[in-house]
């Protein structure tokens, strides 16, 4: 694997820049509800060395009903000032899944103008497995100011997406289990409609990923999105259930290079509930 601050880095590079000053770690740790995991419970029982702990569902607009939506510009900035993320910081975030709830704190950053961010590569499972230190300690916070420049092109509404979908100008790419887009598997979250976007296309986010929860290369990141029938020279939209582990693809697609994507926020939750959208079932 190739270390790109930018985007993912390996446990030994995170072990050898553990202690630089303008090191910000995160863990992201996030979970449904039928994993029975509580994410901040864990972190404060052992973490890496110096990680804050960031709650997706707490830094989001509580204003909607969707979960875990974008947060205004100024929600995200006072929250990562107190949490002493700001200008100047080399962020590197992880989960302790491996790879899965981190990408969308990654995508977040990014759609807030931050570069200087990556994922922990096989994440928190891959780090203690490894011998690496943790810790049960709070971090020492230091307010540091933090300058949003948000990237609309990078997150798309229900309108874009479903003009998106008619017009075929975009390929929509599915995060989710290909039982769940086929429309043979309940959705998790009651009141949703099975089934997909039309026209999308189904990548579940583990075929990106190896067995141990680190992302594949290059090659076959891409024969992944090639086995799915995902044109990749349109702009890519990427969708799951609830605009989690849409981030992985994200993740996924910057890592090959692919710079035009975005990621639909609202996703299934958000689709599966307009009763006046359509739904496609079956395969792509």
């Amino acid at each position: 694997m190739q270390d790109d601050p930018k985007t993912l880095v390996s446990t030994d590079w995170l072990a050898a820049h553990l202690k630089d000053p303008d090191l910000r770690v995160l863990d992201a740790s996030w979970y449904l509800p039928q994993q029975e995991r509580d994410a901040k419970a864990e972190y404060e029982a052992a973490h890496i060395p110096g990680a804050r702990f960031f709650d997706i569902d707490e830094i989001s607009d509580n204003r909607s009903d969707l979960p875990h939506m974008v947060p205004p510009v100024e929600k995200f900035m006072s929250k990562l000032r107190a949490m002493g993320v700001g200008d100047g910081h080399q962020v590197v975030v992880y989960d302790g899944a491996g790879l899965f709830s981190a990408a969308r704190v990654w995508w977040l950053f990014r759609l807030m103008g931050q570069t200087n961010v990556a994922v922990l590569d096989g994440g928190f499972p891959k780090w203690q497995a490894e011998g690496h230190p943790v810790e049960d300690l709070p971090p020492v916070i230091r307010d540091r100011h933090m300058t949003v420049r948000v990237q609309n092109h990078m997150v798309r509404d229900v309108t874009q997406v479903s003009a998106a979908a008619k017009l075929g100008d975009h390929e929509i790419i599915d995060a989710r289990s290909a039982e769940r887009f086929r429309g043979d598997a309940p959705e998790p979250r009651e009141g949703l409609r099975a089934g997909h976007i039309p026209g999308s296309r189904n990548v579940p986010f583990g075929q990106v990923l190896n067995d141990d929860g680190t992302m594949k290369d290059a090659a076959g990141i891409r024969a992944a999105f090639e086995a799915a029938g995902a044109d990749l020279s349109k702009p890519a939209i990427t969708s799951c259930g609830s605009g989690v582990t849409a981030a992985i693809l994200s993740l996924a697609l910057e890592r090959i290079g692919k710079a035009d994507h975005s990621l639909y926020d609202g996703s299934w939750v958000e689709w599966g509930a307009f009763p006046t959208l359509p739904v496609a079932t079956g395969e792509n």
